[in-house]
């Protein structure tokens, strides 16, 4: 089978709109088409949290906004009253209740998207991962709970959904006080038999974690899969770990995907995409990597920052290569606010690589209620209604914006300071609620 790694770079142009968002994600495609293989089966892999600036789109002036963190509490505002009634409803954070309020919009975008490239370009796509709620279905209702993972989605080249994945160790900003996101669970991790590999998923942190690699390994796992997105430079020193703050962050990405397949008896290949570009306040660097055992992938390479070795297929060069000194210093010239000439120039890849794999050994297992909704989503078979409480809330901006300013204009008559103070509120609730 042919295995495609795609490196994009993103920007906050690329969530404004759904068709932004699906050019975006269409222009990776393109760009891998060269790589695909005519006569065999073709296993595309995209990038970590690919979805989760879909937070932003609709709601203009959070695309304006200086750091992620301000985007995220803008499109928060945006929504206000609904994650207020979900949050109380839910008992959940506002963060977890803004991912409830915009999911039935971005799980249909981003699941239709990841569908219908599966379908144009007839690939086994990965669809990279983004915030996704369980869905229930009864009849032909769909619903969701209180809970949101980072989770995969494996699309087959018919378009039909075939497996999920939820990230079981999150970093600090996805965890609480950050983005919010639940925790996958170790035991419904599972290993997925296709015609490009038993394959299963570990989510950026996961492949670091031998639990994790263990549980993909009793179920005969061949083809590791390691979406990224690395929030960090890529030549300053590890940002989540036993040594944090220690060692040089490739010399750490060493004990993912790569330590993985050298040391698995059943593991053949790591596919490991990774996003870059500068995300507001931000860096997203990384160096993409089709991984093997060293037997099959002789030849000495490497991470920048780490001694050549075997066992890399395929790997996408970073933007610079040198001493300690200049890939330290370029890496920040690269990060949002340098002012350097080299602000946001990151290396965008395709990497490419042809893998031997051994006799399917295991059928597919049935797939999970949530799995059997989403196929029935994109099949026009169930429909997702938002959160109880969102269009009660939504239907309640209007008559808002409305009393403040009204009433603000009476009471002006009295006090110009109050009714001034009141019609000002309403209007840039208005214009907040609108952009």
């Amino acid at each position: 089978m042919r295995a495609v790694v795609v490196q994009p770079k993103w920007t906050v142009e690329d969530f404004a709109s759904e068709g932004s968002f699906r050019a975006w994600m269409r222009s990776q495609l393109d760009r891998a088409r060269p790589h695909l293989s005519s006569s065999r089966p073709n296993l595309v892999v995209l990038t970590e949290l690919n979805g989760l600036p879909l937070l932003l789109t609709n709601a203009r002036l959070a695309t304006r906004a200086t750091s992620l963190q301000g985007a995220l509490a803008l499109s928060l505002a945006k929504f206000l009253p609904e994650v207020l009634a979900v949050a109380s409803a839910r008992r959940v954070s506002l963060a977890r209740a803004l991912h409830l309020v915009r999911a039935p919009e971005t799980v249909r975008v981003y699941l239709e998207t990841c569908r219908d490239l599966a379908r144009t370009f007839g690939v086994y796509l990965v669809s990279g991962s983004a915030p996704l709620p369980h869905l229930a279905r009864i009849g032909t209702d769909l619903s969701f709970g209180s809970q949101v993972f980072n989770e995969t989605v494996i699309f087959a080249p018919d378009g039909r959904v075939i497996g999920t994945a939820d990230k079981v160790y999150l970093t600090q900003p996805e965890g609480p006080g950050g983005l919010d996101f639940s925790v996958g669970r170790l035991e419904d991790l599972r290993v997925f038999p296709t015609d490009v590999g038993d394959l299963g998923v570990a989510i950026s942190l996961d492949a670091f974690m031998p639990d994790v690699i263990a549980r993909l390994e009793e179920q005969g796992c061949t083809v590791l899969l390691q979406p990224d997105a690395n929030g960090g430079s890529w030549t300053g020193k590890e940002q989540e770990g036993p040594r944090t703050g220690e060692r040089d962050q490739p010399e750490a990405w060493l004990e993912s995907a790569w330590q993985a397949v050298q040391r698995s008896p059943t593991l053949r290949y790591a596919l490991n995409p990774m996003v870059v570009g500068n995300l507001f306040d931000v860096a997203f660097d990384g160096q993409s990597a089709i991984v093997a055992r060293s037997d099959e992938a002789a030849e000495p390479r490497s991470y920048v920052m780490t001694e050549p070795r075997a066992g890399f297929l395929a790997l996408a060069p970073w933007v610079e290569d040198g001493d300690l000194g200049t890939l330290r210093r370029v890496g920040l010239q690269l990060e949002p606010a340098s002012r350097s000439p080299r602000e946001n120039a990151y290396r965008e890849d395709v990497l490419s690589a042809d893998l031997t794999l051994p006799p399917r050994e295991r059928d597919a297992q049935p797939l999970s209620p949530h799995e059997e909704a989403v196929n029935a989503l994109l099949e026009g078979r169930a429909v997702l209604s938002p959160a109880p409480g969102v269009t009660a809330a939504r239907s309640v901006k209007p008559f808002v914006v409305a009393s403040l300013v009204v009433g603000g204009a009476r009471i002006a008559r009295r006090s110009k300071l109050v009714g001034g103070a009141l019609v000002l509120a309403g209007a840039a609730l208005g214009a907040l609620w609108s952009f």
